[in-house]
């Protein structure tokens, strides 16, 4: 495990984490506010943010800068953006609200077990699922961005919320299992 630094809470990869909740609003705003070009804002505007994510992580890693700040902040900036997206999704009916619930419980509930275990003093690490769903919902959410103006996208779109959910469901399976585990201790 990497050495937690607590004096440089302000470092690039926190500020990047930060840069990606500001990020949030604007995603969200753009997607609602009809005017033109705004499928292509928002895209851009999403992917920017998905982008600081895998870069944060790998900066806080490669220069050893992981501190506490980052550990609790990050898995909420994904959540948030991820969220957000599906939910202004909802609203634009691109995607079904019952999914998009089954995806936003997923991540409430995993952030509550993680939590809850981390009071224990025991860390549940992001899974291989977990990381194949972020993947997953990002591809989902640009291909219904993409739908708003490029309509024959739907389908395909579909197809990989559902992949999206059965990610959700088993990943959160797996959170559910190592939560389990750390109970008997």
């Amino acid at each position: 495990m990497a050495q937690i630094k607590e004096n440089t809470n302000f470092n690039l990869p926190n500020v990047l984490t930060i840069f990606r909740i500001f990020l949030v609003p604007v995603i969200v705003t753009v997607l609602l506010v009809r005017f033109q070009g705004r499928v292509f804002l928002a895209l851009g505007f999403f992917l920017l943010a998905a982008i600081t994510d895998y870069v944060d992580g790998y900066l806080a890693r490669s220069r050893g800068e992981i501190t506490t700040l980052g550990i609790l902040l990050d898995p909420i900036a994904d959540k948030l953006l991820t969220s957000s997206s599906f939910i202004a999704l909802v609203e634009l009916e691109l995607a079904p609200a019952w999914a998009v619930v089954i995806i936003v419980g997923r991540e409430i509930a995993v952030t509550g077990m993680r939590s809850i275990a981390a009071t224990r003093g025991i860390v549940i690490p992001a899974s291989s699922f977990g990381k194949k769903k972020m993947i997953s919902e990002v591809i989902t959410i640009s291909l219904l961005i993409l739908t708003l103006r490029y309509p024959f996208l739907r389908a395909p779109g579909k197809i990989f919320l559902y992949i999206t959910v059965l990610f959700a469901l088993v990943s959160a399976g797996d959170y559910i299992i190592k939560f389990a585990k750390t109970s008997e201790r």
